[in-house]
């Protein structure tokens, strides 16, 4: 099945991520079959709030493709867009967004709400749950990794 190969690519940007201890988010958009772009957190490491996985994902098929309209692009990203992302993807045009994990925190799309049903310009197809698993165990081992790291420390300062 598409939907898994291409949330897998997505899982690959998550890792990315993960490698450079970002919150390991991953996206990327595909048309016809094809990937035209990639992307995933930086927001620490660049210090900018923007620098999320689905916008730079975004940013880099609109290069590719010599456009602001994807509205033939699929966005596959591991994690729930948050409002800002999923305001992205609506001004973007694209027309399929599948996501693997849901977001209870800023999840815009079915969690704490979903932008794609209110009554603007684009509404997307969305699907939710590709690999749902697999999505959300690389997000809980690095929150279990940060805790840990942060533990080790406390009892270290604490002597």
């Amino acid at each position: 099945m598409n939907d898994e190969k291409f949330m897998r690519a997505a899982l690959e940007e998550a890792r990315k991520a993960y490698d450079i201890g970002e919150i390991p988010v991953g996206a990327v958009v595909v048309r016809d079959g094809e990937i035209v772009g990639r992307g995933h957190n930086l927001r620490e490491t660049e210090k900018n709030a923007l620098r999320h996985a689905e916008l730079i994902a975004i940013n880099e098929a609109c290069g590719n493709l010599g456009g602001w309209r994807l509205w033939q692009c699929e966005l596959y990203v591991t994690l729930e867009p948050c409002p800002m992302c999923a305001g992205a993807i609506i001004n973007s045009r694209i027309k399929r967004v599948v996501f693997g994990a849901f977001d209870s925190k800023a999840g815009s799309c079915a969690s704490v709400v979903n932008l794609f049903e209110l009554p603007y310009n684009h509404k997307p197809e969305l699907v939710s749950g590709v690999l749902r698993e697999e999505c959300a165990d690389i997000m809980s081992g690095f929150f279990r990794e940060l805790r840990d790291k942060k533990k080790r420390s406390d009892d270290v300062c604490s002597r």
